[in-house]
């Protein structure tokens, strides 16, 4: 179920909702984020269902069933990735062997192109400029790829020397490199060759930051995320801790927002930190329990303005921020 509610109000305006039959850990709900393109937003959920919907009346516009179009098979904590629009291509993690990446035409939903591929992981999948290619990246269940936005077809690979990681975290472009942090292999930084691939031999690594799941933020020469601890990571000092805090909030899962100077923190208790990016001290600026029925936050925050929404298993609440 997708619901449309007024951002003044909180009152339903829409709903979206269809069988999605079936069972999953940590509930059956959506796990991709939904992605608004204009009069257009397009919603994917765990089991496969992609809808493109009228964002003013709820309509659908255009859906596909990864199962069905794509011959995949359901992972097993769901179809994750949130799609990804560039360049007037919808990219979406299918899932299929012969559809593993989809480009599908936004405004119809014909595709443009497929590759073929592995299992899906977990992760959401970026478009960068690497090496002067520009070139779609992310995770594929045993490793790290790119592959070119024009016709899918896969530029390289990268399998991690460990094994057994679940690749959830989505990695983050920082000019010419890219920074990708998981439970196992830690969080490395690596460069690019002239031809757009990646160069194996990380030039950094930390095996402080270690994520199953979230995914840090860059701010300056600075890296922010958290597992078992929050840490800040130095990206000119090869990433080593600058500081880091074990408060116990951040025992589990937390969703990270920055700006500039800012490092905004929701972990699963429904806690909300704000943090200064550029002091040598783990100090928060303020921080305000959001929730009191126990309920986790699972879902990443939306930040509009100075208006924070943010939901917990049992309810949505609209923060004004200073």
């Amino acid at each position: 179920m997708f619901r449309c509610l007024d951002a003044e109000s909180g009152l339903e305006l829409w709903t979206l909702e269809y069988d999605a039959p079936g069972f999953l850990d940590y509930g059956s709900s959506p796990r991709a984020a939904p992605l608004f393109d204009g009069e257009r937003a397009y919603f994917q959920g765990a089991f496969g269902h992609l809808h493109c919907i009228n964002v003013g009346t709820g309509d659908i516009l255009w859906k596909k069933d990864y199962l069905t179009d794509f011959g995949a098979e359901i992972p097993i904590w769901g179809f994750c990735a949130s799609p990804l629009l560039v360049d007037d291509k919808l990219i979406i993690t299918a899932g299929g062997p012969e559809a593993f990446l989809v480009a599908l035409d936004p405004k119809t939903g014909d595709t443009i192109w497929t590759t073929p591929g592995r299992e899906p992981a977990y992760c959401s999948f970026i478009c960068a400029d690497l090496g002067g290619h520009r070139q779609v990246v992310g995770y594929d269940h045993d490793s790290l790829g790119g592959w070119d936005l024009q016709t899918g077809e896969r530029r390289w690979e990268l399998v991690p020397p460990q094994e057994g990681e679940f690749n959830v975290p989505t990695p983050i472009a920082i000019g010419d490199t890219l920074l990708v942090s998981t439970e196992i292999n830690g969080t490395r930084m690596y460069g690019f060759d002239d031809a757009g691939c990646i160069i194996p031999e990380p030039i950094a690594t930390s095996f402080d930051l270690v994520p199953d799941s979230s995914t840090p933020v860059v701010v300056g020469d600075r890296v922010f995320g958290v597992f078992g601890e929050m840490y800040c990571l130095s990206l000119s000092n090869e990433l080593a801790t600058t500081w880091s805090s074990d408060d116990p909030v951040f025992r589990d899962y937390a969703s990270l927002v920055a700006t500039a100077d800012r490092v905004l923190v929701t972990t699963t208790d429904g806690e909300i930190m704000l943090f200064d990016a550029t002091t040598d001290e783990c100090t928060p600026l303020g921080r305000q329990q959001l929730f009191t029925d126990g309920s986790e936050v699972h879902s990443h925050p939306a930040l509009v303005g100075n208006r924070l929404f943010v939901r917990s298993m049992t309810t949505l609440v609209c923060v004004e921020l200073p």
